[in-house]
């Protein structure tokens, strides 16, 4: 048995509106709002780096749960922009948090690793403890801001969320989680090491709009739940479209998807997290299921429920 204790997130200070970014890629900036339901994004400063992203998120989250970075066991860390081939930013996250020597693991994964880092952290949590769980991306670095790269360049920000994962209790039980992987269609979005971002949009919107519903309603069925019985769904953040596709295709009321979409754009495996950190910010006590649920480069998607600790679904 694991727990959600909290989230914790940490946003860069400069903001790039639809105004600043429209003239860059070559559109206009109503236009890229109708396409993509973003209005802004947050670009990170030139000092800044994928894990100094990460540590602050990190400690966001520890303090919002009370919780000291001594006491994390294990870090699990998801990105797919880190600056370097190796080392991935998981080692330097424990590092910037004063934690060296705490086992910490890198999962090179871009949208999908948060989700799959709950995951993994809700099955390792009863070996060490407490599993600090971190998504960190800057992605304004590997897209093309000029006309050629409009079709990425217009979507993505940059950020970073992180999740603490416990075996000793929290404010919701991870119940179940659904994972999947398909490297047939891998080509469609990938970032190379000497080019800039690929995506085939077209295919990428077209399973993931099939394939999140469906780990979604396999999730809720082998758990005996309806579709209206989750208070929340969470989603990486993708696309406004994306979310309104996924709310459909399950049949739950579209004012259950959470979305800060808007105020910072697709934020890769970052999104699910800073999304989670904003939800759960002045939350009450949690009385409905949650469902996580992304998708990305691998292909890989997946699911994830939580509920009231005290619930039997």
């Amino acid at each position: 048995m694991a727990f959600l204790r909290g989230f914790g997130c940490y946003l860069p200070a400069r903001v790039v509106d639809n105004a600043e970014l429209a003239p860059l890629v070559g559109v206009d900036p109503a236009w890229l709002l109708r396409s993509t339901g973003i209005e802004q994004r947050r670009f990170a400063a030139d000092g800044e780096t994928v894990s100094s992203l990460g540590t602050e998120a990190a400690r966001d989250c520890l303090k919002r749960c009370a919780a000291e970075a001594g006491d994390v066991g294990l870090v699990i860390a998801a990105s797919g922009s880190g600056e370097f081939r190796f080392p991935g930013p998981a080692t330097a996250i424990a590092r910037g948090l004063g934690i060296s020597g705490v086992p910490a693991i890198d999962l090179p994964m871009a949208s999908a690793g948060s989700l799959f880092g709950l995951s993994l952290a809700a099955d390792l949590a009863h070996r060490y403890g407490n599993v600090l769980v971190v998504g960190s991306e800057i992605m304004s670095r590997v897209v093309r801001l000029e006309p050629p790269g409009r079709d990425t360049a217009i979507l993505f920000g940059d950020g970073a969320g992180a999740a603490l994962v416990s075996a000793t209790g929290g404010f919701a039980e991870i119940r179940d989680s659904v994972l999947a992987s398909d490297g047939e269609f891998a080509e469609a979005l990938l970032l190379c090491l000497d080019a800039p971002l690929h995506m085939d949009g077209r295919t990428i919107i077209l399973h993931a709009s099939r394939k999140m519903p469906r780990a979604i309603l396999q999730l809720l069925e082998r758990n005996r739940l309806q579709p209206a019985e989750v208070g929340t769904y969470i989603l990486h953040q993708a696309n406004l479209n994306l979310i309104t596709r996924v709310a459909h295709a399950v049949g739950a009321p579209e004012s259950r998807f959470f979305s800060n979409l808007a105020r910072y754009g697709n934020t890769s495996s970052a999104s699910m997290l800073i999304a989670a950190a904003e939800w759960s910010t002045g939350q009450e006590e949690l009385t409905q299921p949650v469902v996580f649920a992304a998708f990305g480069a691998g292909l890989n998607w997946g699911a994830v429920l939580a509920v009231p600790p005290a619930a039997t679904p």
